[in-house]
């Protein structure tokens, strides 16, 4: 199982970015809320899903994340240079917490969920995850996890109750100037 973190300091690909990080507690959302503003790297990055192919990184993106308190899945909201949405990506994960200098993390647990702008949806890496489960990194309550979390966010999907892309947009705009948070 791979720890990630929210600052993503490890990522070579990228030369110079900002991060920005916030516990929110609202009627809307509790957990943390960072955003990963890149404003230099190497080559920008790629992805392919079905018959499209996105660039997901470049300069002026940027990556809003949700750690929701108590959840085992972390949402990240990818923007372009225009703050236009290119993608929602759900991660599954068996627990989450935060590092002594404040930087969020969690656990993955393969299994992912993919929304483009469009609205299709993918999921992904359930090979990663049997692979996973075969070389005993996670137990079958792990993989049990993963499974029932991400059809649990398939379901809300669509039943159009997952808050998550509403909420991105809304916050994108809102909570931040400049990449940086806006000041209460």
């Amino acid at each position: 199982m791979k720890r990630k973190f929210g600052d993503r300091a490890n990522w070579r690909r990228i030369t110079r970015r900002h991060f920005a990080c916030r516990y929110v507690e609202s009627r809307e959302f509790n957990g943390y809320i960072t955003l990963y503003t890149i404003y230099g790297l190497k080559e920008p990055l790629w992805k392919s899903y079905g018959r499209h192919t996105y660039r997901i990184a470049d300069k002026g993106y940027s990556w809003l994340q949700y750690f929701p308190k108590d959840s085992h899945y972390i949402v990240t909201a990818m923007f372009d240079e225009r703050q236009n949405i290119i993608q929602w990506y759900i991660d599954t994960c068996k627990v989450q917490g935060v590092t002594d200098q404040g930087v969020p993390w969690f656990d993955d647990l393969y299994l992912d969920v993919v929304v483009l702008w469009n609205g299709e949806v993918f999921l992904l890496d359930e090979d990663e995850l049997e692979e996973a489960l075969e070389r005993e990194d996670i137990s079958d309550s792990d993989y049990n996890l993963a499974w029932n979390t991400a059809n649990a966010i398939l379901h809300s999907i669509d039943a159009h109750a997952f808050p998550y892309f509403s909420l991105s947009l809304k916050h994108r705009a809102e909570l931040f100037h400049h990449g940086e948070f806006r000041r209460k």
